[in-house]
Formats: C-alpha cells, sequence, structure tokens
C-alpha cells in the first residue's frame, strides 16, 4: 500500500515537472518575441561591434602611426640660435626651431620665423644629432613671419617632405616637432588636430598697435610654446603641412596655436630662397587710416565728405616712386582701388598684394580738398 501511494506521488511530480517545463517554454517565447519583435520591429545583434582588444589593435595601429610619422621627420628639424650684438658685446638674444625643407649640392636650406631670426649677427643651426653650424640668412618677410637659413649640406641626414594644402581637413592628426623652451627639449614632439582653417591673424609690424597685416594660418591644438616656433607642423604621412608660429599666451586660453599653411609659405621660402626678399607692388606713399582720425577734424582740415567713413590718408610722398609720378599729394585720402572699396591700410595692402602685379596700372579714387578725383598709378616691386 505505501509503495503503491509511493509510485502515484512520483507519477504526478513528473506530470508538474513537464508542465513548468513547457510552461518555462512558453513564457521564454513569449519574452523573445516581446524583446525582438515587438510590434513588428526587430532587433539587428551586431556580432562585428568593436570589442575591447580590437579597440586596443586600433589604438596600437594609430600610435604606430604617430610614432612612424615622427622619425620620419624629425631628423630634418633643427635648432636656430639668434646672436646678437649688444653694447655689452654679443649675447644669445633666443632660440626657435626650423626644418630642412631642400638640399642642393652642398648647401642646404632651413625654413623657420621670422620673428627667430630678426635682429641677427649670428646664426646658428643645431642638427639633430647635436652638430652645430654656421647659418647664413638668405631672407626674411615679416609679412608672412617666414625666413630662410643656408647651411653647409655635409652633416645633413634628412630633407622634410612638404604635403600640400589641399590634403589638409578639420580633425585630422597634426604633430608638431621643435624645440621648446630651448634645446634642452630638443626634438619634442606634441600630438593634436588640425582645429581649423583659413584664420587670419592682424600683425602690427611697426609697433603702433594697428594691424598691418593680415597673416593666414591654420589652427591647431598640439601644444606650441616658445621655442617651437618655425618648426613643422606634420601629419601622420610625416609630411610638413605648416610651419609653427604663434599660439595665444593668454590665462583663459588653452590649446589654440597657430602654423602657416604650405600653400601660403611655398611661394614665400622660394623667393626668399631665390632673391632674398618677396617682391610685392609698391606705390611710395605713407598712410594712416581714416577711422583713426575724428570725423570733425577730416571735415575742416581736408574737406571730407560726411559720409566718408572710410579710406587712407597720404601722409608722405617718397620722391620718385610710382605715387610721385601719379601726382599723389600729402592729404589725399583714397577711397577705393580699381573700384574696390579701401576700409583701411590693411584692406589697401591686401589688394596690392594678392590681386595685382609689378608693372600694373592701378585707378585710385581720391578726395583732394573735399573733391573726388581719378588717379592712375603703374605699380612697380619694392
Amino acid at each position: 500500500m505505501f509503495d503503491e501511494e509511493k509510485k502515484k506521488e512520483k507519477r504526478q511530480y513528473k506530470r508538474t515537472g513537464l508542465a513548468f517545463s513547457v510552461l518555462g517554454a512558453i513564457i521564454a517565447v513569449f519574452i523573445v518575441t516581446t524583446v525582438f519583435q515587438w510590434k513588428g520591429v526587430s532587433v539587428n545583434v551586431n556580432t562585428e561591434k568593436p570589442t575591447a582588444q580590437a579597440n586596443e589593435l586600433q589604438l596600437g595601429k594609430n600610435q604606430e602611426e604617430v610614432t612612424q610619422a615622427i622619425d620620419k621627420a624629425s631628423q630634418a628639424v633643427v635648432g636656430i640660435s639668434n646672436v646678437q650684438e649688444t653694447p655689452q658685446g654679443t649675447k644669445k638674444a633666443g632660440t626657435g626651431s626650423g626644418v630642412i625643407y631642400k638640399e642642393d649640392g652642398d648647401k642646404a636650406f632651413v625654413a623657420t620665423n621670422h620673428h627667430v631670426v630678426e635682429k641677427s649677427s649670428e646664426l646658428e643651426v643645431i642638427l639633430s644629432d647635436g652638430t652645430k653650424v654656421e647659418a647664413e640668412l638668405k631672407g626674411s618677410d615679416p609679412l608672412t613671419d617666414l625666413a630662410v637659413l643656408q647651411i653647409d649640406s655635409e652633416h645633413v641626414q634628412k630633407v622634410a617632405e612638404l604635403g600640400k594644402a589641399n590634403d589638409v581637413e578639420v580633425g585630422q592628426t597634426a604633430i608638431a616637432i621643435g624645440n621648446p623652451l630651448g634645446m634642452e627639449f630638443a626634438g619634442s614632439a606634441t600630438k593634436g588636430i588640425v582645429s581649423g582653417l583659413n584664420r587670419n591673424i592682424p600683425v602690427d609690424i611697426n609697433g603702433d598697435q594697428q594691424p598691418d597685416w593680415q597673416t593666414e594660418v591654420l589652427q591647431t591644438d598640439a601644444a606650441i610654446n616658445p621655442g617651437n616656433s618655425g618648426g613643422p607642423l606634420v601629419n601622420l604621412q610625416g609630411e610638413v603641412i605648416g610651419i609653427n608660429s604663434m599660439k595665444i599666451a593668454k590665462a583663459e586660453v588653452e590649446g589654440i596655436g597657430f602654423s602657416i599653411p604650405m600653400d601660403v609659405a611655398k611661394p614665400v621660402i622660394e623667393d626668399l630662397e631665390t632673391k632674398g626678399e618677396v617682391e610685392r607692388p609698391y606705390m611710395g606713399v605713407s598712410l594712416q587710416d581714416v577711422n583713426q582720425i575724428p570725423n570733425p577734424v577730416l571735415q575742416r582740415e581736408l574737406g571730407l565728405p560726411n559720409d566718408i567713413d572710410h579710406g587712407v590718408i597720404v601722409q608722405g610722398v617718397e620722391k620718385g616712386s610710382p605715387a610721385d609720378e601719379a601726382g599723389l599729394r600729402q592729404y589725399d585720402v583714397i577711397t577705393a582701388i580699381d573700384g574696390n572699396k579701401v576700409d583701411s591700410l590693411m584692406s589697401l595692402r591686401k589688394y596690392l598684394y594678392n590681386q595685382v602685379q609689378d608693372g600694373d596700372t592701378a585707378e585710385l579714387t581720391v578726395y583732394r580738398d573735399g573733391e573726388q578725383t581719378k588717379v592712375e598709378l603703374t605699380l612697380t616691386s619694392q
């Protein structure tokens, strides 16, 4: 009797277990259907999603590209020592960086910044292996902040490859190589990205606190410190995409540096190497912006109409210059060139340097004693 009841309980337990198994399967199917096919919405499981290992491999690949770019370019990067004459004798005025961009027989040429070599009496280039060689200044241009030095090619191990401006994009990796804070940190490299293109930075050349020119630069967050000036900004292929020039040095600003792009630098470097200067159209006048003079003075002293609030005032005319031969006079006010409005001295320079060439004739709109007149001026190179 006892055995029979025990067998009966066992058969009931099996049926109950089977029922729970079936119920569990039904619930599982319901859950799967609910999660993956609710109202016809299907979820695709991406089996190709990068794993932690894949991410590590990609990071390793990127690091390898950066290392290769630095190795490719660093031997062409040099230090530059600026020695100046003082009443007490000669002294090292500062150091900067440069990049060897060309080798021609027993000569090699180095691109750097104008402000790195400015006012130098002697220049010394320190190669990547520490070899020091005397350098000759071939030419320097304050408007673009570029300069070219010539050295003996005997000890040169590497010439940098210059990149193409059209290949530069915002967001791409950028590496600054140079000598921050002097030769103690020679060959330092910092990595960032290209943060912006076609930036225009006002430049005060004569120290009057007024912009004389706008230098076109590209922006980067790769660290550019004193001593990096003149060194290269390179891409992941180790190609030079810019010549490092400046940074915004304010307590509230971080990671805004500027480099002169190669499409701007190349023609300037070529002129400095072959001619010693950049030839630009020349008028032969000293000028002042109209907007720096109070309107009552302009109207009373120059007879300028009330509605003329732009242009440049001729302060002086160089004898024998194109301006002198064209008949420009002191206190003439130039308001347009070839029909293009002249807002300021900088806008006039930009038109002259970018739109016309040596030998071209430009038509100036001029106010003289309050009356408008036209003056034709044939430009020459300075």
